[in-house]
């Protein structure tokens, strides 16, 4: 510990490790983002946490710390906040919560780790990293973990660096990972997951309206002084499609029928050729297929939602009736509604798998039962074992919270968690 780390007192150590990583160049977009909730020196806990708004640091924890790694520790509970971590992959933590953890850890760590190459911030001993994980997202690391094995305790790491030393990792994959981080003193810190949980609606608006408008105004700030961009704010701040518009449009688009013709409103299609066509109208379409991809990312408040509006749509168009397919590597439930049915589908709808991802399954299945669609609907993190599949109807790609898939066919649309 430095000598003027014994002068101070917990709470003002940890105060000006604050100051320091808001009067650094590279972190001034971030001051926004450290002014959330409360921040507080307690003696009840082992390391440290957060509920996504207020930060929790047990004494002795920080008293073991050199600067560095207090600075370290500070930045690593801000980017929790900043990712909102505790609320976007709270169905990751009710499937695995140790993988949950973990997964949001090697996010942040890594991402420190290469901002501070100099060791300014030096990530304290037990920390999860991996140069494998920079630029991923929580939902890609956690199933990468899941199907490829995660850290299990007493395993050395492959080279990274721990303590005080310089945490950079170059491109080589080296690793230090840490013997666990779940409500323990194992890793640096545990995450409060049941503290997020208890924050009302309201208070839960009210953070994400901060946290919008911290990234925004550091955003701005770091333009000014030209301080360079972050990636993480550039990615948070990209304009989002309103999914559910995306949803309405290719429904409504795809699924128009043309049971009888009228003239009053003319097609489209003929119109720039110098032709007055009547447009089709249908009271009813045909079979609307919605596959939902079960393999264990997808959890049941991003499900509710999805099928609250897909249930909210048909109330409009009328399809003849859903078939709802349930996959991981193979289809493992296959529900069908008409439409009387539907105002109960949120409610009987029973999801089945949690294996792989290989969505050709779905194509395959709807080829060996002559099942026709007119369109179809995939709901998807976009981590697949296979191809896109072949298609014979249009198909529409909703894909959580993974903006680097890319369909191969149809069209798709991006999702976050948050916006569910």
């Amino acid at each position: 510990m430095l000598a003027i780390g014994k002068q101070l007192t917990t709470e003002q150590r940890l105060s000006k490790a604050v100051v320091d990583i808001m009067g650094n160049p590279k972190y001034v977009a971030l001051a926004g983002v450290l002014m959330i909730g409360d921040r507080s020196v307690v003696g009840n806990i082992p390391t440290a946490c957060t509920n996504g708004r207020d930060e929790m640091y047990g004494r002795d924890f920080v008293d073991s710390l050199t600067d560095a790694e207090l600075r370290f520790l500070v930045l690593h509970e801000c980017y929790h906040k900043l990712y909102r971590h505790l609320t976007t992959w709270r169905h990751l933590y009710d499937q695995d919560a140790q993988l949950a953890n973990q997964a949001c850890d090697y996010v942040i760590n890594v991402k420190i780790a290469d901002d501070n190459r100099d060791g300014w911030a030096a990530m304290p001993e037990g920390g999860y990293i991996d140069a494998k994980y920079r630029d991923w997202d929580g939902a890609a690391v956690f199933i990468d973990l899941r199907d490829n094995g995660a850290p299990q305790d007493g395993d050395e790491g492959s080279g990274g660096t721990t303590g005080d030393e310089n945490t950079a990792i170059g491109d080589d994959n080296s690793a230090d990972d840490g013997s666990g981080d779940n409500d323990s003193p194992q890793g640096f810190d545990s995450h409060d997951w049941d503290g997020a949980a208890e924050l009302t609606p309201d208070e839960n608006r009210e953070l994400a309206r901060d946290i919008d408008e911290a990234i925004r105004q550091g955003a701005l700030i770091a333009g000014k002084l030209g301080s360079g961009g972050d990636r993480a704010l550039e990615d948070l701040l990209t304009p989002q499609i309103d999914w559910r518009e995306v949803l309405r449009e290719f429904i409504q688009t795809t699924c128009a029928g043309s049971d009888y013709s009228t003239w009053q409103r003319p097609n489209r299609r003929y119109v720039s050729s110098g032709y007055y066509m009547p447009s089709g109208i249908s009271e009813q379409v045909g079979e609307l297929v919605i596959a939902v991809d079960t393999s264990g990312s997808i959890g049941q408040v991003e499900l509710t939602a999805f099928m609250s509006e897909i249930k909210a749509i048909c109330d409009t168009v009328h399809p003849d009736h859903i078939r709802l397919l349930y996959w991981d590597t193979r289809v493992c439930q296959d529900e069908k509604y008409d439409m009387h049915q539907l105002d109960d589908l949120v409610q009987t709808t029973k999801p089945k798998g949690g294996g792989g991802t290989n969505v050709e399954c779905v194509t395959d299945y709807l080829t060996e039962h002559g099942v026709k669609p007119q369109a179809a609907i995939v709901l998807t993190d976009g981590y697949l074992g296979g191809s896109w599949g072949q298609w014979s109807c249009p198909v529409l790609w909703c894909i959580l919270d993974n903006k680097n898939a890319k369909p191969d066919t149809g069209k798709h649309v991006n999702i976050t968690s948050r916006e569910m």
